[in-house]
């Protein structure tokens, strides 16, 4: 097993873990913490994958812009009303419906996983991608690249708008 190989499985236990984390916990500010960790194991997965644009472009959407967005708003709205932030109760019917649907799932995930013939390639020498993103962007797909940015635009003045309205 070379180190390529051990990397991609710590990343995988990091994302599983933290993602099993994120859905079972009952404290919303652990679940947004353990989005934090799932975020970074996909980002380190893209690294792996040669995908340096993608990896850097997780990082600071996901992580520093929408995870941020959520703690602030979980901390900021315990700190108005004064209560606990807290997930929903299961009964165990729930638990045990949800446990045999992930099972089903997951054996049939490993059985397509195991049975599927996957392409494989010899490794080509890092490339940075960001170069070539770039020149598409501003080439071919200039005209979506500037609509989007004219709709964040506007969502930001909106959000604007909205956060100086008096009542």
């Amino acid at each position: 097993m070379d180190i390529f190989s051990i990397v991609f499985y710590l990343f995988a236990v990091i994302i599983v873990v933290s993602a099993a984390i994120v859905v079972m916990s009952k404290n919303i500010m652990f679940s947004a913490f353990s989005l934090l960790f799932t975020f970074f194991g996909v980002a380190g997965i893209y690294v792996l994958l040669n995908a340096d644009f993608i990896a850097v472009t997780q990082i600071m959407i996901y992580i520093g812009g929408i995870l941020i967005l959520i703690i602030f708003g979980v901390m900021l709205t315990t700190r108005i009303t004064g209560v606990e932030i807290k997930s929903g109760t299961t009964g165990k019917i729930q638990i045990a419906f949800a446990g045999l649907i992930s099972l089903i799932i997951a054996i049939t995930m490993i059985f397509l996983f195991s049975n599927t013939k996957w392409f494989t390639s010899e490794l080509q020498p890092h490339q940075s991608t960001i170069e070539n993103i770039g020149k598409e962007l501003l080439t071919n797909y200039l005209l979506a690249f500037e609509a989007a940015s004219v709709l964040l635009l506007i969502a930001i003045i909106g959000a604007a708008f909205i956060a100086r309205r008096k009542s």
